[in-house]
């Protein structure tokens, strides 16, 4: 019989915990005893809208690009992002003394930019309807000689993003469930590897947002299904396909996938920020809108939810908190 060894393993998440320590934050796990009382369950979030750059992207970018050899690291990073990945790796390439050029898509937030520019990093616009964003990367990257970090579709990436799951389990102990958002697949897949290695009865629910349900098409069918880019106010997961890698681990590792629609998301943000004194971003809220919009059967005694990020300018969290785009 013939075991095939798991792209990425506890040990490598565990590995890159010991990297990252001391340059990403250890990120707080908050809670509410309203939403208990609403979901009916004790819910402990782990709020990476308090990490580096604002999102758990930091995790993986760093862990991947602090492997870089010395050589590869004078020639510089590519990346290719809609903000949060773009972020990580500019202030990942600053952290270690080497430079990045990031392609994002010409309708990315403003905030996320000019945060982006302001880490130090070149940035390459396309439109995310008609360019492929890979191609563009490796192409630049072919051209200049760079080292593309992608933004799920690496292992040290996927094994960094299961460090926010490893330091919540560490924390609070055994959960009856796990509840993340599902972009491209890598933070999903990262915190089900945690999950499940720590305790395997464990359920690991994703949620994407109606529009973009291209995970959940994909695990029903057995294989990647592609979909128009969607149209959804959580722009981090406005993707038309899973990754490779990722959908690879998912489809053995998750339990299911709930879909949230834009004014559950609006609502769950305006909880949050009403209830917990904090600012989440649209794809950061979508675990949440699931919990308070009862897309999530079956809930445990124990919940665990990743609040992904926080980077949102003030103008646009009015809007939508308000109801608007």
């Amino acid at each position: 019989m013939t075991t095939t060894t798991p792209p990425v393993t506890l040990d490598d998440v565990r590995d890159a915990a010991a990297r990252i320590k001391g340059v990403a934050h250890r990120t707080p796990v908050l809670r509410s005893r309203t939403l208990d009382a609403l979901v009916g369950a004790e819910v402990l979030l782990k709020c990476e809208n308090f990490q580096r750059a604002g999102a758990f992207k930091f995790r993986g970018a760093y862990n991947t690009a602090s492997r870089l050899t010395p050589e590869q690291l004078a020639r510089g990073v590519a990346a290719y992002s809609s903000g949060n990945h773009a972020q990580a790796v500019a202030l990942a390439a600053r952290e270690l003394g080497t430079t990045a050029v990031i392609v994002m898509p010409e309708d990315a937030p403003a905030s996320k930019r000019d945060a982006t520019a302001g880490y130090g990093a070149e940035i390459v616009t396309y439109d995310r309807y008609t360019g492929d964003r890979a191609a563009i990367a490796e192409a630049l990257a072919a051209e200049r000689g760079l080292t593309v970090i992608p933004p799920y579709e690496h292992p040290h990436v996927i094994a960094g993003q299961g460090t926010a799951a490893l330091e919540l389990l560490e924390e609070v102990g055994e959960l009856g469930a796990l509840i993340t958002p599902v972009g491209g697949g890598g933070l999903v897949a990262g915190s089900a590897t945690v999950a499940k290695g720590l305790y395997p009865g464990i359920r690991v629910i994703g949620v994407e947002p109606e529009a973009g349900d291209d995970t959940k098409r994909s695990l029903e069918a057995g294989r990647r299904i592609s979909i128009p880019v969607p149209h959804t106010i959580a722009d981090g997961q406005a993707l038309p396909t899973p990754g490779e890698l990722t959908f690879s681990m998912n489809r053995r590792l998750l339990d299911g996938i709930a879909l949230v629609g834009d004014d559950e998301i609006r609502a769950a943000m305006r909880f949050a920020f009403e209830r917990l004194k904090i600012v989440i971003e649209p794809s950061g809220a979508t675990p949440l809108a699931a919990l308070l919009s009862g897309r999530v059967e079956r809930l445990p005694r124990r919940v665990g939810v990743i609040i992904s990020g926080g980077n949102i300018d003030a103008d646009r969290f009015a809007r939508l908190c308000a109801g608007g785009d």
